[in-house]
């Protein structure tokens, strides 16, 4: 082979280096904004009795559906509340029950996919039946059951969005596990005497870790917007809570007259529902470079 019939696999080579860097430059920005996003949130939900500039709950009468301005850059409600005021308070309750909740999911979720892909078998048809019928409920199903039983909290909050996310997750990490368990080096490993859960432990999940912080991060986002519906509909937080989708839901019937009122705490779940959507795209986009 000559120099020359060389230069066609040199030149590819360029073209493909050029196309990684070009992608990796493309993320950045987005990595960058969307972090900024829900970092300001984090901020928000940990620091929000700090940084509030009136107290969410305080009732100022003679300032009802004041215009966003000096005083109050995002106006005043009904009530006089200040609007900034309630959306800043209104992270702290999201950014508890969505982690806590996608935290429970990918802990079942993963547990019962390595268990499941791994045995196969009379086990994997029985767990996937399971889960397949708790998929198709309506997502709003057991939370009114829940919160009917239950009554509001954020304990039930986190064990109804759990019970929605986990046969996702599951899935997600059944399919990995399969794929995993033909390897070698996991027969090497039962041909060594190793237990099972050193096998699942040790060899297994190393290899799709990944795969679960993308699914995860994707609930994440899922439960952001799940806990904002709840609130909506009065099944998720208490009327006239800081809430964002409860604060949708009290000032919707304002919308023509005092937007302001519904617009910042709907653009408030769509910041933080696409930052982090947006992370996972990234997060899944490394994973595969």
């Amino acid at each position: 082979m000559t120099a020359a019939n060389l230069i066609p696999d040199a030149e590819l080579v360029g073209v493909l280096d050029v196309s990684v860097a070009g992608r990796r430059r493309s993320r950045r920005p987005t990595l960058v904004i969307s972090s900024t996003i829900l970092g300001i949130w984090v901020l928000c939900a940990l620091f929000g009795g700090v940084i509030e500039p009136y107290s969410p709950s305080a009732q100022l009468p003679r300032l009802k559906f004041a215009h966003p301005g000096a005083d109050h850059l995002f106006g005043t409600d009904g009530f006089g509340r200040d609007v900034l005021s309630r959306v800043i308070a209104g992270a702290q309750p999201v950014l508890t029950i969505a982690p806590l909740a996608v935290l429970l999911a990918t802990v079942l979720g993963t547990i019962f996919g390595l268990l499941t892909g791994y045995f196969g078998g009379v086990t994997d048809s029985i767990a996937t039946k399971v889960l397949q019928s708790i998929a198709i409920l309506p997502p709003l199903f057991p939370a009114v059951l829940a919160v009917a039983l239950l009554g509001r909290s954020t304990t039930v909050l986190v064990l109804v969005l759990a019970f929605s996310f986990t046969p996702i997750i599951t899935w997600t990490v059944r399919a990995a596990t399969l794929v995993e368990r033909e390897k070698q080096f996991v027969e090497a490993a039962r041909l060594r005497g190793e237990s099972v859960f050193y096998i699942l432990g040790r060899e297994i999940l190393p290899n799709i870790t990944s795969s679960i912080i993308v699914e995860s991060t994707v609930r994440l986002a899922d439960a952001v917007f799940s806990i904002a519906t709840l609130a909506f509909v009065g099944l998720g937080a208490a009327p006239g809570s800081p809430n964002w989708g409860a604060q949708v839901a009290d000032n919707r019937v304002n919308l023509q007259f005092a937007w302001w009122t519904v617009v910042f705490p709907a653009v408030a779940v769509a910041s933080l529902v696409i930052s982090v959507s947006l992370l996972a795209d990234v997060i899944r986009e490394r994973r595969r470079s």
